[in-house]
């Protein structure tokens, strides 16, 4: 079967496509930015990159930092249109599906094209706040039911997002829920025991859906009193984040390392600290099954995370293998898990053996891959009857 992937060019898309390497299929991939080059990894897959600019021409990005209006002005006579290119790329390749990866990002921008190609079949998989979170992200309503009008597939990376699917208009077949990178490969890196962990990990994600801010705030002095024998790590943080933490005195109490999200850390090397992490903690206002928690998770350490749209819950039994953020604006609420999760090492250590055994279970990476192939292959005989 023929595939055309469209996505951004994304860690988690980069995974879940090469699971497909010696499947079979004959793989395509349309950048749906446009802006950036070939990926490596994937130099079995047919890539359609870096087709976005008529010219790149000397001192472009001087002047998208420095006069962005002029920029936007040029760009209108500068960029070649999506739809266009995305078209001539399925009367190239005429592939019997297309498999788009996030709907804001690789659904909405092809729409009108699917549109005019009823009879190729289009899969859709949805991750994060697409569908849960779409009026706030700034996603049209009419457009939405459009789109889950239009699709035939759908891999959801959670449940609660299938049925919300379903309330958007979508009567197609339901593929099933897998995680959106593919699986983990968790025996990768070594785990180590419950009481030599003494690292709290942060996802510092602070933007229109992150709330890492509020889990910084509830580091009071009398969290930062039980603190005394851990390491605190924050990873993907923003310059709000930056600023606060330089301007609170209290914080110079704590062992603190700060990786800010534009020095970019490697998913191995982020793996690696959860192995060695106590607990795990990241808020936001929306959210799938993210794949920073499976991988905590499935390295021992203990989560705390936010519960958008009762999501979490899907793999938190709160006060079993984790605790649940029922409010990502309570900052004191924040605080008290961090203590009850300090204060009851048993909790913890039970959590992890569970965590361990079932989570690594469910989201083995080569369990996975045996999922994903039978969807295709599933889709393929439909399309081939």
């Amino acid at each position: 079967m023929k595939i055309l992937m469209v996505s951004i060019p994304s860690l988690h898309f980069f995974r879940w496509t090469s699971q497909l390497e010696n499947a079979g299929h004959e793989v395509y991939w349309f950048d749906i930015t446009g802006m950036g080059g070939e990926n490596e990894k994937l130099n079995w897959v047919s890539q359609k990159t870096n087709w976005k600019l008529r010219w790149d021409f000397r001192g472009r990005t001087f002047i998208k930092n420095k006069f962005p209006f002029v920029y936007n002005m040029i760009q209108k006579h500068n960029e070649n249109n999506t739809s266009s290119v995305f078209e001539s790329c399925l009367k190239e390749i005429q592939p019997d599906l297309v498999h788009s990866f996030a709907l804001q990002l690789s659904c909405l921008p092809i729409l009108d094209v699917m549109n005019r190609h009823k009879n190729l079949k289009w899969t859709f998989s949805s991750w994060g706040s697409d569908i849960f979170y779409s009026s706030e992200i700034g996603i049209d309503e009419v457009l939405l039911r459009e789109c889950f009008k239009r699709i035939d597939y759908l891999i959801t990376d959670c449940k609660r997002d299938y049925k919300f699917a379903v309330l958007k208009g979508f009567k197609n077949s339901f593929l099933g829920v897998l995680p959106g990178n593919g699986g983990v490969d968790f025996c990768k890196n070594e785990i180590e025991a419950f009481n030599e962990r003494k690292i709290i990990l942060i996802k510092g994600y602070n933007d229109e859906i992150g709330r890492g801010i509020n889990i910084i705030k509830a580091f009071d002095d009398e969290l930062i009193s039980l603190l005394k024998e851990y390491e605190v790590i924050i990873f993907g943080a923003d310059e709000t984040i930056r600023k606060y933490i330089a301007e609170n005195i209290k914080l110079k109490n704590l062992k603190l390392t700060l990786h800010l999200k534009s020095n970019f850390i490697s998913n191995d090397y982020l793996i690696s600290l959860m192995g060695k992490t106590y607990i795990y903690i990241a808020n936001s206002l929306s959210d799938g099954i993210p794949n920073a928690l499976i991988e905590a998770m499935g390295m021992g350490a203990f989560p705390i995370q936010s519960n958008p749209g009762n999501v979490t819950e899907e793999i938190i039994e709160n006060g079993i293998n984790g605790l649940l953020i029922n409010n990502p604006n309570d900052v004191y609420g924040i605080k008290k898990l961090i203590i009850r999760s300090l204060n009851d090492k048993k909790m913890i250590a039970d959590a992890l053996l569970f965590n361990k055994e079932n989570v690594r279970n469910k989201y083995d990476r080569i369990k996975t891959r045996e999922k994903i192939l039978n969807i295709y292959e599933e889709i393929a005989e439909k399309i081939h009857k």
